[in-house]
């Protein structure tokens, strides 16, 4: 039994065959290497018998042999191993002591771009054949796989928290400090340098959380009121509210996490490196057809992955997956050993997701767009100026410094795409996604994201990006690829793709995709070696029905109140309608036009009551008054819908991620509400200014009274709440397309048919049928309560049936207040029905 020496750094150890040894930053440990890329328990170098071995004991970054990373390899004098990094990770050189020697090392798994044809052990897959398309595909040949000694363990050591023991808190990772917890002690956590555990995380309330240990030895967490939130096991708990904690709970602040062990406290910080892995994901809609079918992948940390496949292939459905936007029917996500799914309402807040639409609002500058995404996703208690650094900084890295005061719009594709990377990056995220980023862009484009998303991962993130270019996949360090219907067709170094579908470019594949759509292509990846080297081990693992949590669990904290988000919503719609040029010179160019052209019908007759007609007493008609009553009734109608008809379908998308982060419903649709309530209630004024101004009219009113501006504001009043209610109208129509293109037939629509159930056409009153159904429509009550002061059934009386008046027209304050009470109760059932309609564009697992 041959001894073997080890150096390092110009320390040396002699290896004594008899016992083994450990390695790692575990000062516990035989061989303790200081260095961060270096797990707590690294590896174990030990006699094998008939050679020396080193053994990977799962670590976070990794043991390497000449370049590539192993579980368990033989090594002897000259051989060199790696540990944390291929190239410039500690370096441990071996020699030997004794005559006896070990052979030379030789990673026992390479990747199958290096084993070549022949290599020994293996068999390598035959390609699709090509040649006879009318017998369609020959079945593959199966890889030969070698039996090798720690294989259901391999992928343990290739994704950190794959393995089905590993530890709950970030793999194997030793925590980052310790605190002590004396018996009656309380110590509080926060941002504020006053704590005893200072948090540097704009996550993190200044004074977020307590931990108490009571005198009797149990020990418990308290929130503080705190902003984001205290989690347990990653379960929100009652802001201000407490929990007792045991040996296995973890507790969430922000990007830290804390453990007790005995009566020690152990924190692990979320620095970004973290490990992810999809197990078992299937989706299935509604009549049992599977969309995304037994889904798995895991990827170490600092990685960037690129997904491609066909239209139809479930990439969307996919990212949705793997978001918690749209949870999968079966499977897990696993966020360093932690389900997503389950601990949603926690790592939502570690996970940024830029869609393929930009999620900004291009009218406003760079720097205020940040602003305000800043205002919104950091805590109430955050200063401005910790607000300024840190975009300041995400500026900086992302070189848009020098754009910082452009216009987002006046951008380029490109640098636009970089906007939306630096808002996700604001809050520091360890898993980026991205969808489509490259989408219309030209190639140099498309080269500079794939870069910037490249030195993301280099900086200590794990990227995923669906994407359609194919152009620089080289840069991903894994690739996977999705073949029709939802399936895994390839998962692992890109470099090795094309060798393994047997083409030379991708769109021979993507042919061969669409033109073979019934072939077994999960099959064929299944049967493949590189299945066997980079994720038979995550299929070992059973799936499982995704189990949510209680409903009222999954209610996320907000990290601003109600109250300060609507506040922040409000100023920022107002400086996107003050960018908007053209939008505030059509607010008042609208109800100009509209109000103007009441003025050609019959300008020099009044509005008041006709004569009656000698022979039957009955009034004469007043033609004028019902058709100006019309023509500004659907003036403000149009106005008002027009207004909000496009408002939340083209912020759908910033709607949704902002959702996602913690923007409250109703704040958000408040804003909505009162920005556009104000603009349209000032346009309404505008138009019954115009249209009753330059007419006579009664001169005395049902309400305010004597004197021709009160009876005007009697009249203007209904044109006004119309137009408000009509908006509201128009935001339920917002909500419910899918596209801007379907709003304006919709709001055509809704215009003529205002037109018609307003009365002024022909008498609804006594139609069965027809004048219920008016009640529905807000021209309906907005003329009547115009129509009270001025005394419709009088101006306008029914010549059919002389003794039959309108209800709604009768001319007292109480048929006034209950038109304008009708008007208002509208507008309130059209805020409901809106607030409901955005529930849909909410991640899946908050409508739970």
């Amino acid at each position: 039994m041959p001894e073997l020496v080890l150096e390092f750094n110009g320390r040396t150890w002699t290896l004594d065959a008899s016992r083994p040894y450990t390695l790692g930053r575990d000062p516990q440990g035989d061989i303790v290497l200081d260095d961060a890329r270096v797990s707590w328990r690294h590896a174990t170098i030990s006699w094998g018998g008939r050679s020396w071995v080193v053994e990977d004991h799962g670590s976070t970054n990794g043991t390497f042999v000449q370049g590539q990373r192993i579980h368990q390899v033989e090594i002897g004098p000259g051989s060199a191993v790696h540990l944390g990094n291929a190239t410039d990770g500690p370096r441990l050189s071996f020699s030997g002591a004794a005559a006896a020697a070990a052979p030379q090392a030789q990673p026992q798994q390479q990747p199958y771009a290096a084993q070549g044809a022949g290599a020994a052990g293996w068999a390598q897959p035959a390609p699709p054949q090509q040649a006879n398309p009318q017998q369609g595909w020959q079945q593959p040949q199966q890889a030969q796989v070698p039996q090798q000694q720690g294989a259901a363990d391999s992928y343990a050591q290739k994704v950190p928290g794959g393995g089905a023991g590993a530890p709950p808190v970030y793999g194997d990772r030793s925590p980052t400090t310790f605190h002590q917890m004396a018996l009656g002690r309380v110590m509080r956590i926060g941002r504020a340098l006053e704590n005893e555990l200072v948090v540097s995380d704009l996550q993190v309330s200044r004074h977020h959380a307590e931990f108490h240990a009571a005198p009797d030895g149990r020990y418990e967490i308290r929130d503080l009121g705190s902003h984001n939130g205290t989690y347990v096991n990653g379960m929100p708990i009652a802001k201000g509210g407490s929990a007792l904690l045991g040996p296995t709970d973890i507790v969430g602040v922000g990007h830290s996490t804390f453990r007790l062990v005995g009566d020690r406290l152990e924190e692990f910080v979320d620095t970004g490196e973290v490990s992810f892995s999809a197990r078992h994901l299937t989706v299935t809609v509604d009549g049992g057809k599977q969309i995304l079918k037994d889904v798995s992948f895991g990827v170490p940390e600092k990685s960037l992955i690129a997904v491609i496949g066909p239209s139809g292939s479930g990439k969307s459905t996919l990212l949705k997956a793997l978001t918690g936007y749209r949870p999968a029917n079966q499977g897990d996500v696993l966020y360093d050993n932690r389900n997503l799914y389950k601990q949603f309402a926690e790592l939502r807040q570690r996970i940024g997701l830029v869609p393929q639409d930009d999620i900004l609002h291009k009218e406003l500058t760079v720097k205020k767009a940040l602003k305000y995404a800043a205002k919104l996703r950091f805590p109430a208690d955050t200063t401005g100026q910790e607000r300024e650094a840190r975009i300041d900084e995400v500026l900086r890295e992302l070189k848009l410094d020098i754009h910082k005061e452009k216009k987002v719009t006046s951008l380029s594709g490109g640098q636009r795409k970089r906007v939306s990377v630096a808002l996700e990056l604001l809050t520091k995220p360890s898993l980026i996604f991205l969808d489509e980023p490259t989408s219309g862009l030209d190639p140099g484009m498309d080269r500079d994201v794939m870069q910037l998303l490249r030195g993301l991962a280099d900086d200590g993130r794990t990227v995923l990006v669906v994407t359609h270019s194919v152009a620089e996949l080289a840069i991903c360090d894994k690739l996977l690829v999705m073949a029709p219907g939802g399936s895994v067709a390839y998962f692992g170094p890109p470099e090795e793709a094309l060798n393994f579908f047997g083409y030379d470019t991708w769109a021979d594949v993507f042919s061969a995709f669409e033109n073979y759509r019934d072939y077994d292509w999960a099959g064929r990846w299944k049967g493949s070696q590189h299945y066997q080297m980079y994720a038979a081990d995550i299929d070992a693992v059973a799936p499982q029905s995704t189990q949510m949590p209680p409903v009222q669990a999954m209610r996320p904290p907000k990290p601003q109140g109600w109250g300060s988000q609507l506040i922040t919503l409000v100023r920022r719609y107002v400086s996107v309608i003050a960018s908007d040029k053209g939008f505030l010179a059509l607010t008042v160019i609208l109800p100009a036009v509209l109000g103007a052209v009441s003025l050609l019908i019959d300008a020099d007759k009044t509005l008041l009551v006709n004569p009656a007609n000698p022979k039957t007493g009955i009034p004469v008609p007043n033609g004028t008054a019902t058709t100006v009553l019309l023509i500004l009734a659907v003036g403000a109608c149009f106005a008002g819908a027009a207004n909000s008809v496009r408002e939340l379908i083209k912020e759908r998308v910033i709607y949704e991620r902002e959702r996602a982060t913690g923007l409250s419903r109703s704040a958000y649709l408040m804003s909505k509400v009162i920005v556009l309530g104000v603009v349209t209630v000032l346009q309404g004024a505008m138009v019954g200014a115009i249209g009753f101004s330059s007419r006579t009219i009664p001169d005395e009113g049902l309400i305010f009274g004597t004197g021709k501006t009160a009876v005007m504001l009697e009249l203007s009043i209904p044109i006004m709440a119309l137009g408000f209610t009509s908006m509201m109208f128009g935001l339920v129509i917002s909500s419910l397309v899918k596209t801007a293109e379907k709003t304006m037939p919709l709001l055509v629509m809704f215009a003529i048919i205002q037109v018609v159930f307003t009365g002024c056409l022909f008498i609804l009153h006594g139609t069965v049928g027809v004048n219920e159904f008016s009640y529905l429509m807000p021209s309906r009550w907005a003329v009547a309560a115009a129509g009270t002061t001025l005394d419709f059934n009088k101006i306008s009386p029914n010549t059919d049936d002389p003794g039959s008046t309108d209800p709604l027209w009768d001319h007292e304050a109480s048929a006034w207040g209950m038109d304008m009470a009708a008007l208002i109760v509208l507008g309130v059932i059209c805020g409901f029905f809106v607030a409901r309609f955005l529930r849909r564009h909410e991640p899946e697992v908050m409508r739970k």
